[in-house]
């Protein structure tokens, strides 16, 4: 494998993850409407983790981290996404291993996730993962 790097994303270079987000987002919501909404995270508990190839982001994670009830402080990654065209050369286990030893080291007690119903190859990447399904995420937008 390529020397990858996982980091951190500086909050100053959020909106260099837009591209990815087009990509990934089936919704169709506008590039100016995603800028702003990052520029948004970036003011609440969130941190954004890249895969870089040299210096191009090839792959992205969202993190939020929160304490619920039901599993103490946790780290709820957001739309792991890989650029295509690096997909299916372990690339994105490496990422998801480094994202954990990442949260581990705040002091996470689980790492949860969302992912969409119909991504198919995501749902068994994380069942791989020992990821677990213990309910379901539902949306009414207002």
């Amino acid at each position: 494998m390529t020397d990858f790097k996982f980091k951190i994303l500086e909050s100053d270079a959020i909106c260099s993850i837009v591209p990815l987000l087009e990509k990934l987002n089936k919704h169709k919501i506008s590039r100016d409407v995603l800028k702003a909404r990052c520029l948004e995270m970036v003011q609440q508990n969130y941190e954004c983790a890249v895969i870089l190839d040299a210096e191009h982001i090839i792959g992205i994670s969202r993190i939020w981290y929160c304490t619920r009830h039901y599993s103490g402080k946790s780290a709820e990654v957001d739309h792991v996404y890989i650029d295509e065209s690096y997909r299916g050369k372990g690339l994105g286990k490496h990422f998801f291993k480094w994202i954990e030893q990442h949260v581990r080291g705040k002091g996470t007690d689980a790492l949860e996730l969302n992912t969409y119903v119909g991504n198919t190859g995501s749902h068994k990447f994380y069942y791989n993962e020992d990821c677990h399904i213990i309910g379901y995420h539902f949306i009414k937008k207002l």
